[in-house]
Parts: C-alpha cells; structure tokens; sequence
C-alpha cells in the first residue's frame, strides 16, 4: 500500500429530502470517474437484532445515538488510506444489518452524505469539504412523504406521525445546527447548477487532475 495515499472525502448534509442524494449521484456521474463512490450514513444505522421488532419501531432514527459512528469513522479511514472497506447494508423493514455487505474498493473520491454527517466532531475532522444542502421544509417533506409511500411501502399516517415525533424536533436540534460547520450552503438541492459547477472545479482540484474531455465547467 502506498503510505502517501489519501483519498477526497466529501461529507454532505441536510434535512431529509433536501437533495442530498441528487447531488451526490450528479457529481457521481458528471465528475466521470469509476473510483467516485457514494456512502450513505443510513447504512451505520445501530444494529438493533437484540430487540425485540416492536421496540425497534419506536427508536428515533433522527437522533445522533441511532448512527454508529464508531463503525463510520474506522471505515472511512480505511478507505481514506486506500484500503477496501465491507461496508454494512441495512434492512429498513427489520431495522437490522443484512448478513451481506457490499465491498468498497480503489476509490479517490468518497461523498458521505446523510442528516448527520456534520454533527459528529471525529467525522467532520476526516472531510475534505463539507456541505449542507439548504431546502424549504415544506419541499422536504413533500419528498419524504414520497419516498416512504412509494419506495419503504409506509402509510401517510405513519409518514406524518414519525414527522411530527422525531424528523421536525430532531432537524431543529441537530440537523440544521450543523449548517454552521460547513464550507459551502447549497440553497434548492439538485437544481442549482451553478453550485454544483463550482463544487465539481473544487473536486478537481483536490484530485490534482484537469475536467476530463467533454466535461464543461460553467464560471
């Protein structure tokens, strides 16, 4: 291994259904690189196997304590020094990790991005940039009552419920707190392109290479 090896870690936070995937997934695709990888903070959940289900239902998944950020932060070093990581997959049904894990291997850029990848000080202190996708509350909720009718088979109800329980207060507390450790504010998600262009320059010049061909970069 080569001891002078350091990859690029992006962490990239915000409310839930702020466009935090979005805009990892865009510079995933537009930065045109195959060692680009995305880790999701939602597969550090805590795994909760000792409890029986009818307890892990009512942990509140928005607060700091559900996140193993023990298992997150020796992972990230991992890979930060060029080495491949099993990273854990979670199973948001059971609220448990899967047996299987998905490897992660030869990547020089890393983006993090979760609610709270801002709020731990040991995960900040390993990221390259930090940023924090800044969207109106009523345009995240509207996304995340999509995702979890649509995508996690959740009713309206429960969507509303766990809303009103833990996301809201726990946004209030924590989530947008964080927005003062970060170097870069991103208003309106995914759709500003002149955001992303100037992150994608950055990214770049953390890599010490130049766009590659046909990838145009907007002052």
């Amino acid at each position: 291994m080569n001891t002078d090896y350091r990859a690029v870690l992006i962490g990239m936070a915000g409310g839930t259904g702020s466009g935090k995937t979005s805009i990892a997934e865009t510079l995933k695709n537009e930065v045109g690189r195959d060692e680009v990888v995305v880790l999701d903070q939602d597969a550090y959940y805590q795994d909760l196997s000792d409890m029986p289900l009818e307890e892990r239902e009512m942990v509140n998944f928005d607060h700091p304590d559900s996140i193993d950020f023990g298992k997150m932060k020796a992972d990230l070093q991992t890979l930060l020094s060029g080495q491949s990581v099993e990273v854990p997959v979670y199973d948001y049904s059971t609220h448990t990790r899967k047996a299987e894990t998905r490897l992660i291997a030869n990547h020089r850029l890393i983006i993090l991005e979760g609610i709270l990848v801002l709020v731990d000080p040991d995960i900040r202190d390993l990221m390259d940039i930090k940023i924090f996708i800044d969207t109106a509350s009523d345009v995240r909720f509207i996304r995340r009552m999509t995702r979890d009718v649509k995508k996690r088979s959740r009713s309206f109800e429960s969507v509303v419920e766990q809303y009103y329980r833990t996301v809201r207060p726990m946004h209030d507390q924590f989530v947008e707190p964080s927005k003062r450790y970060a170097d870069l504010i991103i208003p309106e998600g995914g759709h500003n392109r002149v955001a992303i262009d100037l992150l994608k320059t950055k990214i770049y010049s953390l890599l010490g290479e130049p766009p590659i061909a046909g990838d145009i970069i907007t002052p």
